[in-house]
């Protein structure tokens, strides 16, 4: 594990000032079905609130790994708020970093994705949160079986999207290594497992950050990676829509991981992914390093969880969390609304090695506009928290954990303060910031909600 290296903070764009508390109520119930407002007069709220302060991005990625950022063009430590998982001791969490600044430019009406630092390093951080602060205790850079970092960069040409500079004039190289990263937890033996939106993957990651495997879906066929690639991954997750793979990672009692797509997968194409409201969960067996069942999750209507937005592509799984048994919260959301519903996994409900995995099959899935009409076991859910009328929740959470009894603590993604389009970086290149903070909000739930 490697220390972080504090600098001297610096300002761009938004405040590092100390945040005040945030504490409301709201109206807030458990309903026993998937969908309408919650019932009841219990009331969630927001306990704390905490915020990152300003610590410069490469001086950040080259105290883990010397001389993999040249320029980090003004950018500051972000995306740290990928996941969330319980540390060990009150206050403190492991996190982990997405791929790193990224954005999209315009040109001649094609959209560019664009690595303003094409050197940073995914990494594992380790955060305490301290009143209205949040510090960085340590951080894990992720490298190769060789020591080399994975970077953040796509991996595949035709299959990923072509990386390019800030200003989306230069092309960059693809790199199999490449890690997406998203949802963590921490194995009994102090390794770590992460999921990956490109593959999409499961990766496993040793105490001190070495890749020990990247299992894939069967027939990615991913040539020229630096650490050990497993085809041990269902084969119909190859059709899964770009830049929304596995983004959600739960760690059972037993050992047992669950993982989330991101969004419905692209069966039979694009439109038809972009229009269904039907995502999955994997089961995965550390132990027999295998798929053992798969779930099918209906998303609610998009403008049940948001009522401000009516394309349903918005809706994503971005966090799942144990617990207990059998029991998972799932996070429905967008970009600013979030909704967590209860779920049980139950062996009746398994499709996995079904006609649903059969990419040919026809009306696929992710198609169906009642899957459970057409003898799908879709997963029963419980609202248990409409995070949109919880006041002083920052859009964009991604991560979530159990911070006590009834009481979560979420994270957001501020995107390392990035925003999209040619206005994202000034003359110089310098980053024109966002304003957007990373925060931990501790809310507590009504008694006996979970």
């Amino acid at each position: 594990m490697s220390p972080l290296v504090p600098g001297k903070r610096r300002t761009l764009g938004r405040s590092v000032a100390a945040g005040v508390p945030l504490a409301a109520l709201v109206a807030l119930g458990v309903a026993p079905a998937a969908t309408g407002a919650p019932t009841g007069s219990a009331a969630a709220e927001v306990t704390g609130s905490a915020r990152l302060g300003d610590v410069p991005l490469g001086e950040f990625s080259n105290a883990l790994l010397p001389g993999t950022v040249d320029d980090d063009r003004g950018v500051d430590l972000g995306g740290i708020g990928s996941d969330l998982y319980p540390a060990g001791r009150k206050g403190e969490f492991w996190t982990v970093t997405d791929r790193g600044p990224n954005g999209q430019i315009k040109v001649d009406g094609t959209k560019r994705r664009t690595f303003p630092v094409p050197g940073f390093d995914p990494a594992i951080a380790k955060i305490r949160v301290t009143g209205d602060q949040v510090k960085v205790l340590d951080a894990i850079p992720l490298t190769t079986k060789s020591g080399k970092p994975v970077t953040g960069l796509s991996n595949q040409e035709g299959r990923d999207e072509k990386p390019y500079s800030y200003d989306a004039e230069s092309p960059l190289s693809y790199n199999p290594n490449g890690l997406d990263t998203e949802g963590i937890v921490r194995a009994a033996d102090g390794s770590f497992w992460l999921v990956d939106e490109y593959g999409p993957s499961l990766v496993h990651v040793s105490a001190d950050g070495r890749v020990l495997a990247r299992h894939v879906p069967k027939g990615l066929d991913l040539k020229g990676a630096d650490y050990p690639v497993v085809e041990s991954l269902p084969s119909v997750l190859l059709h899964r829509k770009v830049n929304r793979g596995f983004e959600g990672l739960a760690q059972l009692p037993g050992g047992d991981l669950v993982l989330a797509v991101q969004s419905p997968l692209s069966l039979p194409d694009e439109d038809a992914g972009d229009a269904s409201r039907t995502t999955r969960l994997l089961r995965f067996s550390p132990k027999s390093q295998a798929v053992t069942a798969e779930y099918a999750y209906r998303f609610d209507p998009v403008d049940v969880v948001d009522p401000g937005e009516d394309d349903p592509s918005e809706l994503k799984i971005s966090s799942v969390v144990a617990v207990g048994g059998d029991r998972l919260l799932v996070e429905e959301r967008t970009d600013k609304a979030a909704r967590l519903q209860e779920v049980r996994l139950t062996r009746g409900a398994d499709i996995l090695g079904g006609r649903w995995d059969d990419a040919g099959t026809s009306p696929s899935l992710e198609q169906l506009d009642d899957p459970a009409a057409k003898g799908v076991p879709v997963l029963a859910k419980r609202l248990v928290v409409d995070l949109d009328k919880v006041d002083g929740i920052p859009d964009k959470i991604e991560g979530i954990a159990l911070a006590g009894r009834d009481t979560l603590a979420l994270i957001n993604d501020n995107d390392f303060g990035m925003t999209d389009g040619d206005g994202a970086f000034d003359a110089d290149g310098r980053l024109v910031d966002s304003g957007v903070e990373t925060k931990v909000t501790h809310v507590k739930l009504p008694k006996g909600a979970l």
